[in-house]
């Protein structure tokens, strides 16, 4: 006859089944909150979006609970400054006009550089946290203690258009998708009347790498960014005049019905599924647009907030009307917006930051672009409780040498140190992390690499870097490349 259990036995038996129950489900929930954190083992398995061909811009999971619902990068084109601005170095103002040790014969991207040139405008502490910030930048420096600064970011090239490739797609070569391509590739959109990711070029024209700072690459096309401006609408948004209205709408439904025939005659077609979802789209923003960027329904006092009013300017008031449609956008649910401050349409250091020959006569002005209006929009962003889902990134291709060129008064290009800023979502403020020498040129405290500071972006975003990859001609492609560390000490 079989043994019959004990009752001692089957009690123990029940207690070790719910102990081990208890601690399994203990551990599962403390691996969920580390994957939450992105603090588990990386996976060598790819985390790819599942892209539904009929509806591609439907929004998607991402690989763990983000910090950052929003993403807004602020791009400062040119290569801005960082000692004139966030670095600040006693030394430069002890010893203006004194040769860089150790510099001797420093050859840089534009030739020799001369002797050490103290910042254009004085330093003062500024917030409660007391940062040390530049008068040329008042009203951002009034929001250090919103801010969290990257004073040791380093970068792969001193040649602008190649700079902003590598800022924006994280590789200095044209083809590869810049970051807001990533996120609304994986992400894809809260708002199904407006793109995932919008690009707002300076008034004055494109940056130096045009289209590429938004381009998808090789994702499928309609990732790219959509650029538009406040005095720069979509392009063919709209019918010509010479058309009517009737006649749109059946050219549009007889498109469409081409389109869904050869579907079912063929099959399933991501290229054409894309097509046919990049058209509705199109009609979509067809209504919403022009609502987002009717600028008559923002009151006066907040157009004079961002210096949107100012007829003596009509540059800043342009880009003032452009950081109220970030603005805007962010709050109709556009997931990825890129903001431009600067062009090279006007040629060298006229309109950018690029201060190779009279910095102390070119930056003030740019500098009256771009203070105001950033610093409205950022604290416009806080006080609607916008900035606790929005990861602010205020940024620029690489930092400007210490020294003024030899013949000029002027700083060359520095990619081995330079400082970017971050605000809102997931990110300490104040705080300070990283430094340069004491001279401001090269990185030597906490180095970050640009491919750092995009898996930290995408890692706020909700995004691993090192999953997120895209096949492409042999290669499991991503932002990163095959380098980057998020960089947790500035996670808050």
């Amino acid at each position: 006859m079989p043994q019959e259990n004990h009752p001692s036995q089957s009690a123990l038996n029940r207690r070790r089944f719910l102990g081990r129950s208890a601690g399994g489900l203990g551990l599962a929930a403390l691996a969920q909150l580390l994957r939450d954190d992105g603090l588990l083992a990386a996976d060598d398995s790819p985390l790819r979006p599942e892209i539904d061909s009929a509806d591609p811009y439907r929004a998607r999971r991402p690989h763990f609970a983000p910090r950052a619902k929003n993403v807004l990068v602020i791009f400062c084109s040119g290569a801005l400054s960082q000692l004139d601005t966030f670095d600040y170095k006693p030394e430069l103002f002890r010893r203006d006009g004194q040769p860089l040790p150790g510099g001797d014969g420093l050859v840089t991207f534009q030739g020799e550089n001369g002797n050490l040139a103290r910042p254009i405008r004085s330093f003062r502490p500024r917030g409660r946290c007391g940062k040390m910030t530049s008068d040329l930048l008042p009203r951002l420096g009034e929001l250090a203690d919103d801010f969290c600064f990257i004073h040791s970011l380093t970068t792969k090239t001193n040649t602008h258009g190649p700079g902003e490739n590598v800022m924006s797609t994280g590789f200095n070569v044209d083809g590869f998708p810049s970051m807001g391509a990533w996120t609304s590739w994986a992400l894809g959109s809260e708002n199904r009347n407006l793109p995932a990711f919008v690009a707002i070029p300076d008034p004055r024209g494109l940056p130096q790498a045009a289209g590429n700072n938004w381009a998808a690459g090789f994702l499928p096309a309609q990732f790219q960014g959509t650029a538009l401006g406040a005095t720069h609408p979509v392009r063919y948004l709209h019918a010509p005049k010479s058309i009517p209205s009737a006649a749109d709408e059946a050219t549009s439904r007889f498109l469409r019905s081409l389109n869904e025939r050869d579907l079912a005659r063929f099959g399933p077609d991501s290229d054409l599924s894309a097509r046919i979802a990049s058209y509705e789209l199109a009609a979509r923003m067809q209504l919403s647009v022009p609502a987002v960027m009717d600028f008559s329904t923002e009151p006066k006092h907040v157009l004079a907030e961002y210096g949107a009013d100012d007829e003596s300017n009509q540059v800043k008031a342009g880009y003032a009307r452009n950081c109220i449609l970030a603005r805007r956008m962010i709050e109709a649910g556009v997931r990825f917006v890129q903001l431009f401050n600067g062009a090279y349409a006007m040629g060298e250091g006229v309109g950018n930051w690029d201060g190779h020959k009279k910095i102390a006569e070119q930056y003030p002005g740019h500098a009256e672009i771009l203070d105001q209006p950033t610093a409205a929009l950022i604290a416009d962003l806080k006080r609607r409780g916008l900035l606790e889902q929005t990861l602010v990134v205020l940024c620029t291709e690489f930092g400007r040498m210490p020294t003024f060129q030899k013949g000029a008064s002027g700083r060359d290009h520095n990619p081995h140190g330079f400082t970017a800023v971050l605000a809102g979502a997931g990110v300490k403020a104040p705080f300070s992390y990283g430094a340069t020498d004491d001279f401001g040129h090269k990185a030597v405290e906490n180095v970050v690499t640009v491919h750092d500071f995009h898996a930290t972006i995408l890692h706020l975003a909700g995004l691993d870097h090192e999953r997120l990859t895209y096949y492409h001609n042999g290669i499991e492609r991503r932002l990163t490349d095959v380098h980057g560390h998020v960089v947790r000490d500035i996670l808050a």
